[in-house]
């Protein structure tokens, strides 16, 4: 089986390195703005949009007589931004269409120029890149020591890398083309998965991931934090010490968050366990997290979990290893119907944390009824 693969990891930069890396970030963030006014100057005229290959001729041409600094930068950062600009206004206008036939009720998303107010940003290289143990070697960049040795494999294909920032740390993420053998088919029992805030997730097989709930445990930091930037004069050096600051206590949040979501659909898939152990089905809910997130009381608590981040992730380490995932339409009242008798009740409000069935006497835990509910279904 083949299969596209990203490995992101940190990078260990010199001072020399980091100017470079400042540098191609400055000009990738510089060619997206100017081409996304080369955009608007030629649907204002009445003429057709250009293509990312045209703007990079353009580019070239301006390069000799205004541009003049881009020459110390690779050719890979303009280019890759360039299309990614392309993109961004053909999933716009795939939106528009769609919008139009009443098919998509989102925002369509026209594209914006990007600000180095709201991060340095990234850049993508393609071309000659080569992955040691410890180091890897990118155009223009040369030779970079890596923070994590033998992470990334040294003997796929490498078809591009992306180097970000991120509160004053530098990263890569280096994409892969890598052949694995075929998944056997897993059969083990059926597993619901209820998703929840107090509780991760709950599984029917007696499964339950505690939440971390990492914004609020850090909020009080947070709000400190924030409050001190606000302080700080603007353009001040104790403001940009106060930015990176905030910056990295944000990062911190993201990582505890992101941790947890691995570390729990990991130990729900079971990697390293044997086919006949793995579930061989795995089924959720079609969560409204859109229309959940409009609940004044709770949309903080929900946006912390990251319900659709934990579905994708669920989505492609079960395919890896041979499990299917089947997702219940959100209509369907889970967490109403006992487990025991299948009776339905009317009204079950947020606070009743144990379901109690009238019809039968049932008493049992509200989600794990409901896992046992959704395991039913597949």
């Amino acid at each position: 089986m083949l299969m596209i693969r990203g490995y992101k990891t940190e990078l260990d930069l010199n001072n020399a390195q980091r100017t470079l890396c400042l540098k191609h970030a400055g000009a990738a963030r510089y060619s997206y703005n100017w081409g996304l006014k080369r955009y608007q100057e030629e649907y204002q005229a009445g003429r057709k949009a250009p293509s990312a290959i045209s703007l990079h001729k353009e580019l070239n041409v301006l390069k000799q007589t205004e541009l003049p600094w881009m020459y110390q930068v690779s050719k890979c950062a303009p280019q890759e931004a360039l299309r990614n600009l392309e993109k961004a206004f053909k999933n716009f206008f795939g939106k528009a269409k769609l919008k139009t036939q009443g098919k998509y009720r989102g925002k369509l998303g026209y594209p914006r120029f990007k600000s180095k107010k709201k991060g340095i940003g990234s850049f993508r290289l393609t071309g000659a890149i080569h992955v040691f143990e410890d180091q890897i070697q990118l155009p223009r960049l040369g030779t970079v020591r890596l923070s994590e040795h033998g992470y990334i494999p040294m003997t796929a294909k490498v078809l591009a890398a992306t180097v970000s920032e991120q509160a004053g740390r530098w990263f890569v993420s280096v994409q892969v083309e890598e052949t694995a053998p075929d998944p056997i088919n897993a059969t083990g029992p059926v597993i619901g998965i209820d998703l929840g805030i107090k509780t991760l997730a709950t599984a029917s097989n007696g499964t339950v991931i505690a939440n971390p709930k990492a914004l609020r445990s850090n909020l009080k930091k947070l709000r400190r934090a924030s409050r001190q930037h606000s302080r700080k004069q603007k353009g001040s050096k104790n403001r940009a010490k106060a930015t990176r600051k905030l910056a990295r206590l944000h990062v911190h949040i993201a990582n505890i968050r992101k941790d947890a979501l691995h570390k729990a659909t990991s130990q729900l898939v079971m990697k390293t366990k044997s086919p006949d152990v793995r579930p061989a089905v795995i089924v959720l809910e079609d969560l409204n997290v859109s229309g959940m997130l409009k609940n004044g009381r709770l949309s903080r608590a929900i946006a912390d979990v990251g319900f659709a981040e934990f579905r994708r992730q669920v989505e492609y380490k079960a395919q890896q290893v041979g499990i299917m995932v089947k997702c219940v339409s959100r209509w369907e009242p889970s967490s109403k119907t006992c487990s025991s008798c299948k009776v339905v009740r009317e009204k079950l409000d947020l606070s009743e944390r144990t379901f109690v069935c009238h019809a039968c006497g049932l008493v049992i835990d509200r989600d794990l009824n409901a896992s046992y509910n959704l395991a039913d279904l597949a």
